[in-house]
This record gives structure tokens, sequence and C-alpha cells, in this order.
């Protein structure tokens, strides 16, 4: 399923959203100019190795300089090809803008960044002496949705879901877009453990979702959820029964 768009609008001008948008893609370009032996360098020192963390002393002598912790904020701006890094940018941009509007722009930056430590924490639990580099904005978008299916459970996402070639777009409630993309992880996650190797980061995007579906109970900052739902009455809130249907974004 590949999401086009959701149909809760936003107040404000996602800023935040935006300039990573951005900043992501400036690193991605920046990293397409360099040469195998530079990148995977790029990646090394500046993604999250677990074994960097859990075995210090295979790290002094494999070469890794000392780190203050920094890989753990500078992998999320890293990424190993167009696709990843168009369709981790995409998902924030669908989902992110809404929930920028709940935290304003500056707890927007707190908040993703803080999804994104939780993403890369549990899934470094899940593979402790791995060399192999975690990079990507996946688990940090991972709590922006985990985010959204806690505020906007009643909106809706139109879908793209191709059934062998042909393209059918669905409008598909957004709390079960979100719920079946979750599931999905966690059960790929399991599957990966079990079988003892892992080519994504599935237990990061686990991570993100739970961490942002929790964070965002603090975020929240009061009168800024206009188009949210309401768990106390089982409603959405006032000033969603008197806005008009909601269009498209």
């Amino acid at each position: 399923m590949i999401p086009i768009r959701d149909n809760v609008p936003r107040v404000t001008l996602p800023v935040a959203v935006t300039v990573i948008i951005l900043l992501n893609a400036a690193i991605f370009l920046y990293s397409l100019g360099l040469d195998p032996r530079s990148l995977a360098h790029l990646f090394h020192v500046h993604g999250v190795v677990p074994a960097r963390f859990f075995e210090p002393s295979w790290a002094m002598g494999a070469g890794y300089p000392e780190t203050l912790g920094w890989p753990l904020v500078s992998y999320m701006f890293l990424h190993g090809g167009w696709v990843h890094v168009i369709l981790n940018m995409w998902m924030l941009w669908i989902f992110g803008d809404n929930i920028e509007d709940v935290t304003g722009h500056s707890g927007f930056v707190i908040f993703y960044l803080l999804c994104g430590l939780a993403a890369v924490g549990l899934q470094m639990l899940f593979g402790q002496s791995s060399s192999v580099p975690i990079i990507g904005a996946s688990g940090a978008v991972a709590g922006v949705m985990g985010a959204y299916i806690m505020l906007y459970p009643h909106g809706r996402v139109l879908t793209l879901v191709p059934i062998l070639f042909i393209p059918l777009f669905l409008r598909i409630p957004a709390g079960l877009f979100l719920a079946v993309w979750f599931l999905s992880q966690l059960v790929a996650g399991l599957i990966s453990s079990a079988e003892g190797a892992q080519n994504v980061a599935w237990w990061a995007h686990v991570g993100g979702f739970v961490a942002g579906s929790g964070l965002i109970h603090w975020f929240r900052r009061p009168g800024r959820c206009r188009y949210c739902y309401n768990p106390t009455t089982k409603d959405y809130d006032p000033e969603l029964d008197d806005a008009p249907e909601l269009d498209d974004e």
C-alpha cells in the first residue's frame, strides 16, 4: 500500500517538516557524489553501528573515532538510495504536517529526534554485536505515524493498492492504514530476529511508532489540536463539528 495523501487539513505551515526534508535531501545528494569507500566511511562514522557502543574494545581496534553519541542523531539524516529517502520523506510529508500543527515548530523537532532515538535504541538491543550501520529516518518517521494514529484515527488516507498491474485507489481510514503498517513491521521484526538476519531495521520502525504514540501526549499543546479525535467524548473536537467537510490537502 502506497499512501498518496491524507484528508486532515493543516492549520499552520509545516516549517519544521520542510526543513527536515530539505536537510535529508541535501545530505543524500552530497552522498551521491562520494566514492564507495568514502560513502562507507560516512555510514560507519555517522551511522549507528551497534557493536561500536556495546563492544568499545572492538570499536577501538576497528578504528572508530570516539563519539559523544552524535551518531544517534546523525543516522536519521543518512539514506542508502533513492527509494529509501523518497519513501521516508514522502511519509513524513503526508503525516508530519498535522503533528507539527499540534506540537509547534520547535516542539516537532524535539519530538522527531526523540522518536528517532527510541527507534535506534530498540534496534540496537536486538543486534548488539552487529557491525552493520543503521541509517535512515524510518524510525523517526514511524514516531510521527504513531502520533498520527493517536490524534487523527478518524482521518482517511488515499492509498494506491496495486492489484497485479491495475492501480487501485482506495480511501482507507487512517487508523486502519497505520495499524496494518505497524503490525507488518512487528511481524517482519519477529521473523527477521528468528532467522538471525536483518537487512531492514524493522525494530527501529516498531520502537519509533510506539515512542511517538506515547510521547505525543506530552508534546500536544493545549488549543492546537483543532481536528483531533476527542478520546473523552469518543467524538471529534467541537471545532471539527463546525468545520466544513474535510477536503484533501
